[in-house]
């Protein structure tokens, strides 16, 4: 008895280190020599959707941002991931298209392991369920005025939208916030780096 005892220690223990090894010290050895490009670097080539907003809200982008400039850029999607993960934004639009259900007619190419070699994407916001749209290429789909319609009002711009309203990323005047603008912008940002006639356009 003592022996069968001691064969399941000596089983779970060489089990625990295994596990251990494949599952902690692998993929630190594997990853370790991967490059991961820098906030500042994915913020190099601010998008148009950036300077168009400071076009469209010049005193709260002023206020906020100052001039659309690569290192104002980055504090803004910064800023907006900030959100986007407190907001828990993340909890019904993931940011990964799936090699299943046909995800890739819906959203565009399956994800690649590329897209998230960044600061901007750790850790990895893939999400847990489908409930809006995945958002990992959601730049350009829709105007800085379409997102924030929808983050003041969501039923104003999608009907059938069970996405809560965000007022208080407006002022009393209705005006953007710096949440407002920061969230849009890292919203814009999201698959700026797929050339814009390879995006797939989703409604």
């Amino acid at each position: 008895m003592e022996r069968i005892g001691a064969s399941f220690l000596i089983a779970g223990v060489v089990t625990i280190l295994l596990g251990f090894f494949l599952q902690g010290v692998m993929p630190v050895l594997t990853l370790r020599n991967v490059s991961i490009a820098s906030v500042a670097e994915v913020a190099r080539d601010v998008p148009p959707e950036f300077a168009q907003l400071a076009e469209d809200y010049p005193r709260e982008f002023a206020r906020t941002f100052g001039e659309a400039t690569p290192a104002s850029f980055a504090r803004a999607i910064e800023q907006g991931r900030d959100l986007y993960v407190a907001e828990a934004c993340w909890h019904c639009h993931s940011q990964y298209v799936r090699p299943v259900s046909n995800e890739s007619l819906r959203f565009g190419p399956v994800s690649t392991p590329e897209e998230y070699q960044n600061r901007m994407q750790l850790p990895h916001l893939f999400g847990t369920r489908r409930v809006g749209p995945d958002l990992i290429r959601s730049a350009g789909r829709h105007s800085n005025d379409w997102h924030m319609a929808h983050l003041y009002d969501p039923q104003s711009v999608a009907p059938y939208s069970v996405m809560p309203a965000y007022p208080w990323f407006f002022d009393a005047e209705r005006r953007p916030t710096e949440r407002a603008l920061a969230l849009v912008a890292y919203l814009q940002w999201l698959g700026s780096w797929i050339p814009e006639d390879q995006r797939l356009q989703v409604q």
